[in-house]
């Protein structure tokens, strides 16, 4: 007879909407009040056998449900992290997802973030729609959730329709035909949603029924167990002067007689196992164990863990070198594909670098260099590099990791950005990469031509004539030596001889600067002594070349722009702004 594993579950969604909740109300412990913050601050996991589930929802036998598996293996994720740690050979480590939504808040950032790491995993789940019982005027009227729903007040019921088709609506929009459960006819086809109350225990029975069934009848296939042992490390973790790994072993079986190969970015890690222990039922603590069958959460001390990174998959090692490196190039090399050009990324685990490389190729950046761990100074002169050819480029990112020491230190113009939040991450390095991009684009535009509005500091006249040098203060744009300066009555003055900004020459100056010019040729008194504003005089071509990429300029360059053209119209030249 065939051996049938565990399922194993993930529980994911957006911060604060009740993940560890919904995970404490089906495996009956109460972690959420012992978390900092009441946030999630580890991926931890937790074994529930079958007989704690019936005991949780009768349901199952009250339907007559045949379930062949002996229970389930949760993973709790922390929001930020969207489980991208929970990957195995060939897709997600979870057979199958629940994801949490606040029915009163829908839809949010972090929400999305989840569906689309689903959606490119291939994970089938369900929804539950957590905290029903903060709609005005719900009441729990019956312990089956659908006679409770039909018997609330107009009010409430009305609230909670309008919410559900909501959602249905957003959900429908990200390529999700949703529905209630009990409405659904073909689960294969059909997303289900599950409202409950984790506070209440409102349709937590239905939403572990929805589960079981769902794993029996959809994912019994792949439950089979396979003869070789496979896993993924989870963390590293270090006690005192003991260093272990936990991790998941999601097939076959392992001993603690068992060599086991660890893929890397480099030679597979090759190690014998100290001491295997498994995760009691309903329970963080582990036990020792001879032998551990999948699926089960698993703690191992490994005689040489050095280099042992988190999200590398594990099997056990038979003398088969070049077959183990073969399959770990594959599964490795495939997760980190680079490009000859790009920025710098660093996460806390495999599983999140491929998810942050995944989402960063849908916004078009490009990565010359990932890897897994703290920002170091490799990463920085990999950056550095770019500054001179490629300075939009000249990014560093890091996703839940820190910066060494050395980099803390160091001096540099490489932009680094870190995050504990991975979509935040995302935003943040788009937004720079714009930035950079429009920099460029208008450092180019400006070698063209400058855009200036200077007003005169007329108690700061150094010198009236051959050359007039008097202070200014430089309202909007930038200054440059040699540029054609021009009136407010759009005559012209003279070429920018000189800048001087703190008694030191310089080639150029920026706005909000007082600085002192000298212009050749003009006689101050006679021809400035009336005069309020100075502007750069702008030819047509320059002028439809700034009003063409006017979203690169600023607010006050707009608006010096347009009185330059203001001016140019008095002198009978009409640039049509």
């Amino acid at each position: 007879m065939e051996h049938i594993k565990s399922p194993i579950i993930t529980v994911a969604g957006h911060v604060d909407h009740g993940k560890t909740s919904i995970l404490d109300s089906i495996r009956k412990t109460s972690v959420q009040e012992g978390e900092a913050g009441g946030i999630t601050q580890k991926i931890s996991f937790t074994k529930v056998p079958l007989k704690y589930i019936k005991e949780k929802c009768p349901l199952i036998d009250k339907h007559k449900i045949q379930l062949d598996f002996p229970g389930f293996l949760f993973i709790d994720t922390p929001g930020h992290a969207a489980f991208s740690h929970l990957r195995k050979r060939g897709g997600s480590l979870a057979d199958l997802a629940i994801v949490v939504i606040d029915i009163n808040e829908g839809i949010m950032t972090q929400t999305m973030e989840v569906l689309e790491i689903l959606r490119m995993n291939k994970v089938p789940f369900i929804v539950a729609l957590n905290k029903i019982d903060n709609i005005w005027g719900w009441k729990k009227r019956s312990e089956d959730l659908k006679t409770n729903i039909d018997s609330q007040s107009i009010n409430a019921k009305v609230q909670f329709d309008e919410k559900v088709i909501t959602l249905m609506g957003s959900l429908h929009h990200h390529g999700f035909n949703a529905k209630l459960f009990y409405e659904i006819k073909d689960f294969s086809k059909e997303l289900a949603l599950v409202p409950c109350s984790a506070r209440t225990q409102e349709g937590i029975p239905e939403l572990i029924l929805t589960m079981s069934g769902l794993s029996q009848k959809f994912l019994k296939s792949q439950l089979v167990l396979g003869g070789e042992a496979k896993g993924v490390i989870l963390e590293i973790k270090r006690e005192r002067s003991m260093e272990y790994c936990e991790a998941i072993l999601y097939d076959g079986v392992i001993t603690n007689k068992d060599e086991i190969a660890i893929a890397s970015f480099d030679d597979p890690i090759i190690t014998k196992i100290r001491v295997l222990e498994e995760i009691e039922p309903i329970s963080y603590k582990f036990k020792p164990a001879e032998k551990i069958t999948a699926a089960a959460g698993i703690r191992l001390q490994l005689i040489d863990a050095k280099n042992v990174l988190p999200g590398m998959p594990f099997v056990i090692y038979k003398n088969n070198t070049q077959e183990i490196k073969k399959i770990f190039e594959k599964e490795v090399g495939q997760k980190i594909k680079t490009s000859d050009k790009g920025i710098v990324v660093k996460a806390d685990s495999l599983g999140s670098l491929e998810a942050l490389l995944t989402l960063l190729r849908q916004e078009n950046i490009s990565v010359i260099n990932a890897g897994i761990g703290k920002i170091n100074k490799k990463d920085v002169i990999s950056a550095k590099a770019n500054l001179e050819n490629d300075p939009v480029n000249a990014i560093i990112i890091g996703f839940n990791v820190d910066k060494d020491e050395d980099v803390k230190a160091m001096e540099t113009n490489v932009s680094i950005v870190t995050h504990e939040v991975i979509y935040k991450l995302i935003d943040e390095v788009v937004k720079l990469h714009k930035e950079k991009q429009n920099k460029i684009l208008k450092d180019r535009l400006m070698e063209l031509a400058t855009i200036s509005k200077l007003k005169i500091l007329p108690h700061f006249i150094f010198r009236n004539s051959n050359p007039a040098v008097f202070g200014v203060h430089i309202e909007a744009g930038k200054l440059k030596k040699g540029i054609p300066i021009i009136n407010e009555n759009g005559e012209q003055v003279a070429r920018v001889k000189d800048i001087q900004e703190d008694k030191k020459s310089v080639n150029e100056a920026n706005e909000g600067k007082d600085i002192a010019i000298s212009l050749p040729g003009v006689n101050f008194e006679r021809q400035l002594q009336t005069i309020s504003y100075l502007y750069s005089d702008l030819s047509e071509a320059q002028f439809k070349k700034f009003k063409d990429n006017k979203d690169l300029l600023s607010n006050s360059e707009l608006a010096t722009l347009q009185k330059i053209a203001e001016i140019k119209r008095k002198t009978k030249v009409n640039w049509g702004y």
